[in-house]
């Protein structure tokens, strides 16, 4: 049975507002760096859970090419919308989300957490946290784009996205991570504060891909 041109229609909907809508998570993400930041970010809960449905909004349609191969049908998410108002409200939320979430409010957010940074620091508190939310609102764009890159259009595009993911965090992320951690060891030291679990955590920020492997061998 043919699948009903409103229903179409509303599936290219759906996949069409997919990028904008990952935009949307990306910059909750960023938000969330804050409120899970200081010396110890809890990447695993809503700033984890928010870059997990950017990477399942990107890789929406391989995701259902997936399920259609698994021998159930799925109308096709390839064509243009029919329906006049439907494909009216994709221009209208893709714009809105360009021009005034991603143009406009993400640059206003990150100047937010830059003078939040200097209030922090200024009472004595760790500015860490709004430093990194910050500079990570201010690299949205290129970060969408590194994401988008990673999409191979295959069926399991969206776990080769999270690999990819991983493996950007260990070998970029990580490296930078134990950098820092290595001059605040120096400041502390030279504060008379405890350092030594800097220099650890900076050894293992460097050891997360060995640390792996290892619990692999131990699992195998």
């Amino acid at each position: 049975m043919p699948v009903p041109q409103f229903l179409s229609d509303l599936l290219q909907l759906l996949l069409g507002l997919a990028v904008p809508a990952a935009f949307c998570t990306l910059a909750a993400a960023g938000v969330s760096l804050r409120h899970e930041g200081g010396t110890n970010f809890h990447v695993n809960g809503r700033t984890g859970k928010w870059v997990l449905w950017t990477v399942i909004f990107l890789t929406l349609p391989q995701l259902l090419s997936w399920i259609a191969a698994q021998g159930i049908t799925v109308p096709s998410g390839s064509g243009s919308i029919g329906t006049s108002w439907l494909a009216s409200m994709q221009t209208i939320f893709t714009n809105f989300v360009n021009q005034i979430v991603v143009a406009k409010f993400v640059p206003v957010l990150a100047a937010y957490f830059v003078l939040k940074a200097c209030l922090d620091g200024a009472a004595g508190e760790n500015p860490l946290a709004s430093i990194v939310a910050a500079l990570f609102l201010m690299s949205l764009s290129a970060t969408m784009q590194l994401m988008q890159g990673w999409n191979d259009g295959s069926q399991y595009a969206t776990t080769d996205m999270l690999a990819s993911l991983w493996n950007y965090v260990v070998g970029q992320i990580m490296p930078a991570a134990a950098g820092l951690a290595c001059v605040g060891a120096v400041i502390n030291f030279v504060r008379h504060r405890p350092w030594t679990r800097l220099i650890l955590a900076a050894i293992s920020f460097l050891s997360v891909s060995g640390l792996l492997t290892l619990f692999q061998a131990m699992a195998a």
